[in-house]
């Protein structure tokens, strides 16, 4: 409603639609990896990522909404469905709509303002301790059936099963790992071919567009660049 009567022209679509292929390169992958961290099978997480990701565009309350996948929330699900099931996942999925429409209605979103910055960090941090240890059985390629939901736990299981390393998982786990790290170098030593503009999500994505001029500034309701929202 809100592009309607501000004005929605062609140049808008076009930016915006490039933006979204940009963004579901970059999101489907991610909602896949998500998925299957948090106990789920792939296609679930590829179809929440698109039905969410509709829902949000269409009913959300800005024309620059971001909506997509986020690492913070794997830790949240695996947990549920370790010990609850699918089912339980699903009741906990609305119990958190529920939750999040009150507080849309209350006005409660301004409360963020008042957490501190090292209880946001520590947050942010732990989550991330968390999804790499629950990673280091795909990354060493060690065999075991399954692996505890608890941190400590996890780590101890980890330890015992070391004699079962797979080099080549780990020769992928570290190629993986350079090109990620030495690729965003590379474009940052050259920002004129990479563009200026850099958004980064939650799980740690970055995006990068060009625009005609880059030192333009973005105009109102110009949706040029958008990153997938991690976390």
């Amino acid at each position: 409603m809100t592009v309607l009567r501000e004005g929605y022209s062609r140049s808008l679509f076009a930016q915006d639609a490039m933006a979204g292929v940009v963004v579901g390169f970059v999101a489907l992958p991610l909602a896949i990896a998500f998925a299957i961290a948090s106990g789920v099978r792939p296609e679930q997480g590829l179809i929440t990522a698109i039905v969410a990701g509709f829902l949000i565009a269409l009913l959300s309350g800005s024309r620059v909404q971001i909506g997509g996948p986020t690492g913070a929330f794997v830790v949240l699900v695996f947990e549920i469905v370790h010990r609850h099931g699918y089912d339980g996942l699903a009741v906990a999925t609305m119990m958190a709509g529920v939750l999040l429409l009150i507080m849309g209605f209350a006005r409660l979103g301004a409360v963020i303002r008042f957490v501190p910055y090292p209880v946001v960090v520590g947050f942010t941090s732990g989550i991330a301790l968390i999804i790499a240890a629950s990673q280091l059985r795909d990354a060493l390629g060690l065999q075991m059936e399954s692996v505890p939901a608890d941190f400590v736990h996890k780590l101890g299981a980890y330890s015992e099963s070391l004699h079962t390393i797979n080099p080549w998982a780990v020769l992928v786990c570290v190629a993986t790992i350079a090109i990620v790290r030495y690729w965003a170098q590379g474009l940052n030593a050259n920002p004129e071919s990479a563009g200026r503009a850099d958004w980064r999500d939650g799980g740690g994505a970055s995006v990068r567009t060009a625009g005609r001029n880059d030192r333009e500034p973005l105009r109102r309701g110009s949706n040029r660049a958008a990153g997938a929202a991690p976390a």
